[in-house]
């Protein structure tokens, strides 16, 4: 189970969240991320220095039908796993979800183990309640819920393939 960011994680949590941070980060951070992942088969990434728990998501692309892998934080809730798509407050939805929505049947690389699972996407009192464990992780949601008040932020849950 992973812990929720100590005191000096949050602190740094709130200049990741500030506009010109985050719009740097939406560039980068999946890069740096993706490149650590490599380096130390799948273990470590950037993103767990400031206390966020991150997996490394493979979804077939929505229009090639290719293999796309990602490095996303996630909220872990037993043996599913939430996503928020949150995509740093940007216009759009981020693309792993347009995949996921084509393509549900997925790859989660968590501590270098492929795991398999299926996402959908959740509503009403399910979505709220991994919305606020969101939150808590990272106040920085609320900040991107502000930047893309004009589109819906979905939450996806990712459940084990049986």
């Amino acid at each position: 189970m992973h812990r929720k960011p100590n005191a000096i994680q949050r602190l740094l949590h709130r200049f990741l969240m500030l506009r010109p941070v985050s719009t740097i980060l939406a560039r980068l951070l999946h890069r740096a991320d993706t490149t650590l992942m490599k380096l130390s088969g799948g273990k470590y990434t950037v993103t767990e220095i400031v206390g966020l728990p991150i997996i490394q998501l493979t979804t077939i692309g929505a229009k090639t039908g290719q293999p796309r892998s990602m490095p996303l934080v996630c909220l872990p809730d037993g043996d599913k796993i939430a996503l928020i798509a949150s995509n740093f407050g940007q216009k759009h939805n981020p693309g792993w979800y347009y995949n996921l929505k084509a393509n549900p049947a997925c790859q989660v690389l968590v501590n270098g183990h492929p795991l398999h699972y299926v996402a959908r996407e959740v509503f009403d009192e399910e979505r709220e309640i991994y919305w606020n464990m969101a939150v808590s992780y990272y106040a920085g949601y609320e900040k991107y819920k502000e930047r893309a008040s004009h589109r819906h932020i979905p939450v996806i849950l990712l459940e084990p393939l049986k």
